[in-house]
């Protein structure tokens, strides 16, 4: 009986990429789309996932093929290519973490709770998942990542089943394209955090060399890029899936969403419940709340991680506990924004999902510039139609970045 799931005990960062990545981007930002424009954006939901794929999967690929992150990479490219990361990463890195966790507080006081304040569940979250990655480490976050992968799959899906047969309103499929200031900045945020940011790319490599160093698992790049591949796919599944149960459930419905963390995840499970009915309560609060703790979780062990890798390669020095330094950073960071500047949280969001796609194309070029020459085995370096998609991700980068400059 367990053999059949021996496969499933050899996946691990291609969850954790998903576990990152499904969070904001799907559980609001996948939500609303399909809220305010319908079906109309899944277009851009497609798309996004095909241009940033090569960029994302040449992570774990380099990783696992010299043994090295990509980090480790960008300092053979020049030390400058290093210190922008770790510029542009120390600029993003508390209100990113700061987005998921109020989210995730939002939703924990809906479900549990015990009290609506979000700075207490937030403060809680925080301390909860610094205790598991305190004990488990990584071992512990990738066979947790598991079970919420699983039981958030299962339990979107299913809504979203009981939504189309339930659902007496009528929607339309047709694609458009966003047109003035407001949609095109909502569009570009849509797409800076669909399915992830590009820097997350560093966090795989990061992961793929943790998973190596369990050696009860053969996790060589083919195997890498399998794991990958799973986790990418069901980034994409659930996505449209949220896109789905928003254009179902929400679309043309009358409703506008809160800026309160708390009222919105009340405003988002009321409105499922309301027309999938109430027993549907447990699967819409359990695949919105795993959702967003494993964002949580995730986003809280991978920026220290990939901040302690980057100091030490600027450094050319190994600091015993510089982990535990970023990750209680992060923490005391990421609860001061929430105190001190909560009413600017929106602000602050907008500001990070639209840094995140305008440095989308200094990623891509970098990753595929290290991807593609001597440090990468000739085995491992991608063909000729991996290389084509890669030109057409940085044109489109390139090209969606420069369109919404001149669109402001």
């Amino acid at each position: 009986m367990f053999q059949k799931f021996y496969w499933l005990k050899k996946l691990g960062p291609g969850l954790l990429f998903a576990g990152a990545a499904i969070g904001v981007s799907h559980l609001v930002q996948s939500t609303r789309a399909g809220a305010d424009f319908g079906f109309g954006l899944i277009w851009a939901l497609v798309l996004i996932h095909i241009v940033k794929y090569p960029f994302f999967q040449f992570g774990p690929r380099y990783a696992t093929a010299t043994g090295e992150s990509l980090l480790d990479g960008y300092k053979r490219l020049g030390k400058g290519v290093l210190i922008t990361y770790f510029i542009l990463n120390l600029a993003t890195m508390f209100t990113i973490q700061a987005a998921v966790t109020i989210v995730t507080a939002g939703l924990a006081a809906n479900l549990f709770g015990i009290t609506t304040n979000p700075i207490i569940w937030s403060i809680l979250i925080t301390l909860i998942c610094l205790a598991l990655l305190i004990i488990g480490k990584y071992k512990l976050l990738d066979n947790l990542m598991k079970i919420i992968i699983v039981t958030l799959t299962l339990s979107t899906i299913i809504a979203v089943l009981i939504a189309s047969f339930n659902t007496e309103n009528s929607y339309t499929f047709t694609q458009i394209l966003p047109k003035g200031s407001i949609e095109v900045g909502f569009l570009i945020a849509f797409l800076g955090w669909m399915p992830a940011p590009l820097d997350v790319s560093i966090w795989q490599s990061l992961w793929a060399i943790e998973k190596q160093k369990d050696k009860s698992n053969k996790f060589n790049t083919k195997q890498a890029i399998f794991d990958f591949n799973i986790g990418f796919v069901t980034t994409l599944i659930l996505g449209v899936c949220f896109v789905s149960l928003g254009a179902i459930v929400m679309f043309n419905s009358g409703e506008t969403f809160s800026g309160s963390a708390v009222q919105f995840s009340q405003q988002l499970i009321n409105l499922y419940t309301k027309n999938l009915g109430s027993e549907m309560y447990i699967f819409i609060a359990a695949a919105a709340f795993t959702t967003m703790f494993s964002t949580t979780i995730t986003t809280l062990d991978a920026s220290p991680r990939a901040m302690t890798k980057t100091f030490d390669l600027l450094t050319n020095k190994s600091y015993k506990n510089m982990y535990w330094f970023w990750i209680s950073f992060l923490a005391v960071g990421t609860i001061s924004i929430l105190i001190f500047f909560m009413s600017e949280m929106g602000v602050l969001i907008k500001i990070a999902t639209i840094l995140s796609f305008l440095t989308a194309p200094f990623f891509a070029i970098v990753n595929y510039i290290l991807i593609s020459g001597k440090h990468t085995p000739k085995e491992w370096r991608p063909s000729l139609q991996l290389k084509i998609l890669s030109w057409f991700g940085i044109l489109f980068l390139i090209g969606f970045s420069v369109w919404f400059l001149f669109s402001l």
